[in-house]
């Protein structure tokens, strides 16, 4: 499992928590938002999809990763 720290512009409120974290499972991976950071912590199996992948289903919630 690999672990990594995310920025993620555009997140506000619970709502935006429940979007980013709602698109990690869908795609695999688990993460857990921090609001104050504007970040989000992502745990994913790296043989069973990609960082950009993640990245992607993230901006496709409409929020941008930086």
């Amino acid at each position: 499992m690999q672990n990594v720290t995310l920025k993620v512009e555009g997140m506000s409120c619970g709502h935006c928590v429940n979007s980013v974290e709602g698109a990690l499972k869908n795609v695999g991976a688990s993460g857990k938002v921090d609001l104050a950071s504007k970040s989000v912590k992502v745990e994913f199996d790296e043989s069973k999809i990609s960082l950009n992948a993640i990245k992607a289903a993230i901006e496709d919630q409409g929020y941008d990763v930086v």
